[in-house]
């Protein structure tokens, strides 16, 4: 049987975690009757991609990312349109790729899977020819991916912290959404596009979404105040955003989106500056990927962002009465959190 030839593109200073001991776990656990492999370091920005790019110029079976969701989106977008498939090492804070596939975490694990080289066709989105896999949007989360990437530092605690900070402090827009059957206006918190199931870190934006259906589920999340937050909170991660009044939510293939100003936009969590025009569509089984035939979600993973959110609800709950007659009082409760965040 003629081997595989596999690459994987290792991104050294990507994600939360140590990537010292991965090539040694590349070395014993790949199956080397199967893979005939390689690893390459990337050096600078944006060299994940070129990599990428030539191995599947080259004809290579499978292209592993190892790192984050950045590096993750770097390589499958050189791959997509081609017979070169994606495999991931999941390695970031929040892997939203990786859980909505049920990639194991751990390095072993995925290489496992790797290992059994099981490949499927999926689909893949484009916001303003920029090409995203699991989510992409306008509006808070755009916004908060802009201030993550500011905040020179990674992880789920950097992350609760702007969104506690700069919240409440966020003032909706008005967009024209427009699809296939017709354009309507909202004013809106976010927009929210998903080709998968989650942002990352098992915060669901769209339970319902799968990779297969040549749709993307788009989500419009309205004003709401600081009463509504924990609710909506706690629907993310329990997969019930759905249900929420202060949520719409429908599927299309194409959708235009027009606001007033220029502002960010994101691509699997990397944010852009852009106009006041934006373009989103999906590519019906543009990209193989490597992925679980055994899949079940880990039920059992702690979950970090859930518990902090839940922390955050019991504050407010404990002082509801003077949230509603001095709204100052949700910014004691804020530090208060942060406090503990910062102390973890």
């Amino acid at each position: 049987m003629e081997k595989k030839k596999i690459t994987f593109i290792l991104n050294p200073i990507s994600g939360t975690h140590s990537k010292d001991e991965i090539p040694g776990l590349i070395e014993s656990t790949l199956d080397k009757e199967r893979f005939e492999s390689e690893i390459i370091f990337t050096e600078y920005a944006g060299h994940a991609a070129e990599i990428a790019h030539d191995c599947a110029e080259a004809g290579a079976d499978i292209v592993v990312a190892v790192g984050g969701d950045g590096t993750v989106n770097e390589v499958a977008r050189s791959l997509v349109h081609t017979q070169t498939a994606l495999g991931i090492i999941p390695c970031g804070s929040g892997n939203g790729l990786a859980r909505h596939l049920c990639i194991p975490l751990d390095v072993k694990g995925a290489l496992r899977i790797i290992n059994k080289a099981m490949i499927e066709d999926f689909d893949y989105g484009i916001i303003n020819d920029m090409p995203f896999f699991c989510t992409c949007g306008v509006g808070f989360d755009a916004f908060i991916s802009l201030k993550f990437a500011e905040a020179g530092k990674r992880g789920p605690i950097t992350y609760v912290e702007n969104v506690l900070k700069e919240g409440l402090n966020y003032k909706p827009e008005t967009y024209e959404v427009e699809d296939e059957t017709g354009a309507t206006k909202y004013k809106a918190f976010l927009i929210a596009c998903a080709n998968a199931s989650q942002y990352g870190n098992n915060a669901y934006i769209a339970p319902g979404a799968t990779m297969k259906d040549g749709e993307m589920d788009v989500i419009v999340m309205e004003p709401f105040d600081v009463l509504d937050a924990p609710q909506i909170a706690a629907d993310l991660f329990m997969k019930t955003l759905g249900n929420n009044s202060k949520i719409k939510t429908f599927r299309t293939k194409h959708l235009h989106i027009h606001r007033k100003e220029e502002g960010a936009i994101h691509y699997d969590g990397d944010p852009i500056m852009t106009g006041t025009d934006i373009d989103v569509h999906i590519e019906h089984n543009g990209i193989r990927i490597v992925t679980n035939p055994e899949a079940i979600e880990d039920e059992a993973q702690p979950n970090f962002l859930l518990n902090a959110f839940s922390d955050l609800f019991n504050n407010i709950n404990n002082v509801r009465e003077d949230i509603e007659k001095r709204g100052k009082r949700i910014q004691r409760v804020n530090k208060v959190l942060l406090r503990k965040l910062t102390k973890l």
